[in-house]
């Protein structure tokens, strides 16, 4: 195997690890096999294109934490993304106060329509600390 496919490949399963995943073969597949217990990290890595997850999870975690249920006490902002209000999220589905996939697909597309991307959006966070 060329050394760039391999050095690629080797890369891949790093991030692949980091991000909750198992590396199989050519293939990445979640680390846990129930949705319902796999981290809001692992959802989103398998969610947010790949060129955009370190952007999506630090705004995430600057945002939330990574809590699904967090709650801003004075604004009221909810959720992984701080949606606002709240009940944005339903746009996405019904479980939106508990499903991390849910709110995941609320943040990205939210991110999608404001930004441009979830790279622009955190290229706006930092110098506003806001998205």
């Amino acid at each position: 195997m060329p050394t760039f496919k391999l050095r690629m490949r080797t890369s891949a399963a790093i991030l692949a690890g980091a991000a909750g995943l198992t590396a199989l073969g050519a293939g990445v597949l979640p680390a846990t096999a129930n949705a319902a217990t796999a981290s809001p990290k692992a959802i989103a890595a398998r969610i947010v294109p790949a060129n955009q997850l370190a952007s999506f999870s630090q705004i995430i975690s600057h945002e939330s934490g990574w809590n699904v249920t967090a709650t801003n006490p004075s604004s009221g902002s909810y959720g992984l993304g701080q949606a606002l209000p709240a009940s944005k999220m339903a746009s996405a589905g019904a479980d939106w106060k508990t499903n991390p996939a849910t709110q995941i697909k609320w943040a990205l597309d939210y991110m999608n329509t404001r930004y441009g991307s979830p790279n622009a959006a955190w290229a706006f966070w930092q110098t506003h600390h806001w998205y």
